[in-house]
């Protein structure tokens, strides 16, 4: 089970500002979830294929072809200001 200071620790790495309950909660569930991880890494998965999803997927997407491209003009064409090849945009004001 990890101790208050452990928690802390955690807690100040993600500058998360914890009460004194969250702590006593936090310690119960980051230790709960830890040791289902370890659990996890005890399995043999020597026959398990490597996946990308974990579900089939659906709807997929058509293939990434490379295609034609808006040209310099067309892309500046509705740009409230341009200035040479970019979009011009106003400075932040201090």
């Amino acid at each position: 089970m990890l101790d208050r200071e452990q928690v802390l620790h955690v807690a100040r790495l993600a500058r998360l500002r914890l009460g004194a309950d969250e702590v006593d909660r936090f310690s119960t569930e980051l230790s709960g979830i830890l040791d289902h991880v370890d659990k996890m890494g005890g399995l043999d998965l020597s026959d398990v294929d490597p996946t990308t999803h974990v579900v089939p997927l659906e709807n997929e997407l058509r293939d990434d072809l490379p295609h034609a491209s808006l040209t310099l003009e067309q892309a500046l064409a509705n740009a409230p200001e341009s200035e040479e090849s970019s979009f011009r945009v106003p400075s932040p004001q201090a």
